[in-house]
């Protein structure tokens, strides 16, 4: 998950917005709760690009899913300044691209609204 973030806001001149060598960071950091939780099937991802907690599961960690959250607003706005767009529409965007990544067995959300297991 890390790499696609990286390829979509990072050049090879550096980072291409302020505090993105930040959230990278935060992010990496977050990465094995994340990917934990997801296993477990306590979060999933939304049709929006955002963790969410799956309807009726235990809402652990609350605090590493909302900062998540956050940093990926911040880098889909930065992304949405640069592509002349909206942080709504890079959101919809990355949310496709992580459904076709995510691993068997993992909770996402369909256009409707409508949670899966993949």
């Amino acid at each position: 998950m890390i790499a696609i973030f990286g390829l979509l806001f990072f050049t090879n001149e550096g980072s291409c917005f302020a505090g993105a060598d930040d959230i990278k960071a935060r992010m990496q950091e977050r990465l094995p709760t994340i990917v934990q939780m997801k296993s477990e099937g306590i979060i999933g991802e939304n049709n929006k690009g955002y963790l969410e907690f799956v309807p009726g599961a235990a809402k652990k960690n609350e605090s590493a899913i909302t900062a998540e959250n956050n940093d990926r607003k911040a880098v889909y706005s930065a992304i949405a300044g640069q592509q002349k767009t909206t942080p709504e529409l890079v959101g919809e965007r990355r949310a496709i691209q992580i459904a076709e990544k995510a691993a068997p067995g993992e909770w996402l959300q369909d256009k409707s609204g409508k949670w899966y297991k993949k």
